[in-house]
């Protein structure tokens, strides 16, 4: 099989064609955005890569030529994603690839969080497209937690942009990544959606107590102030829409969480998902 991974330049595509390579089953094409960004493709086992704008309809054409599948995953948090699933999926149809898996979100259905919402728009052009598809419903990573790592080390804190007992129920990368894996080079995936959350409904206040028992020392949990957090954000780099897209989605945590249910991912994997204390043990030297 010829597979292609988008966005193979991120942490989220490179664990999937890790993953592919790991099979030994499938041929990973990868599409990438930038020069720099080639070489990390290649060294998560990417035999083919090819750099372009998603935006551009020849670049789809050109990256989904000869591939038997696709694993979509738009660039994070970006206002064209709706616009560049279509143009995937039309790619796909002129090009007449037979799998189409689509690296979503857990509850898409949310408007209140716009970049869930746009990945439902791009499912619902899925579900019309005729092509065989797949659509993994991920729940946020364990390794979302390292964006803070640097705190944590120099201060023994922990800081989020939501209240320290917002409940999550945070899903390992590497155990999405296993699932991708199988969906795209196994049968009987076809119109499926998999929700993929974590076993475990844990608040930043509990991860912070169990890091720190891995750790040795104490790590505590503090709320930092949404629009503190929001300037902060922008003063690093962050583009407005990026920023503003990331408040709407903490609000909507302090609110309700963010949990999911657990039974899809053990049933996909044979075995209980990867639990926090498992990951934070091998997820940086302590």
């Amino acid at each position: 099989m010829h597979i292609l991974v988008t966005g193979a330049a991120g942490k989220t595509g490179q664990a999937v064609v890790r993953a592919l390579a790991e099979r030994g089953t499938a041929v990973s094409h990868a599409l990438v955005r930038r020069p720099e960004q080639m070489e990390a493709a290649r060294q998560a086992g990417a035999a083919v890569v090819t750099m372009g704008d998603m935006l551009d309809t020849a670049v789809w054409l050109a990256a989904t030529q000869y591939c038997d599948a696709i694993y979509h995953i738009c660039p994070n948090m970006h206002p064209a994603e709706v616009e560049i699933g279509r143009l995937a999926i039309e790619a796909a149809q002129a090009n007449g690839v037979r799998h189409f898996v689509y690296h979503s979100v857990l509850h898409p259905q949310v408007e209140a969080m716009p970049h869930h919402w746009n990945k439902l728009r791009v499912e619902e052009m899925l579900f019309a497209s005729g092509l065989a598809y797949t659509i993994l419903q991920p729940a946020a990573y364990l390794q979302n937690v390292l964006a803070g790592w640097q705190n944590i080390i120099a201060a023994g804190i922990y800081r989020v942009p939501y209240p320290v007992e917002t409940p999550f129920t945070l899903v390992d990368l590497a155990d999405v990544a296993t699932v991708a894996a199988m969906v795209l080079t196994e049968p009987g995936h076809g119109g499926a959606i998999y929700e993929l959350a974590g076993a475990e409904i844990l608040t930043p206040a509990a991860m912070a107590v169990m890091m720190g028992q891995v750790m040795g020392r104490v790590v505590t949990a503090v709320a930092q102030p949404l629009d503190e957090w929001q300037t902060q954000a922008q003063a690093a780099g962050l583009d407005a829409y990026a920023a503003a897209t990331l408040s709407q989605m903490f609000a909507y945590y302090a609110r309700h969480g963010f949990c999911g249910n657990s039974y899809v991912l053990r049933g996909l994997l044979g075995r209980e998902p990867t639990t926090f204390a498992q990951w934070f043990r091998t997820a940086k030297p302590h």
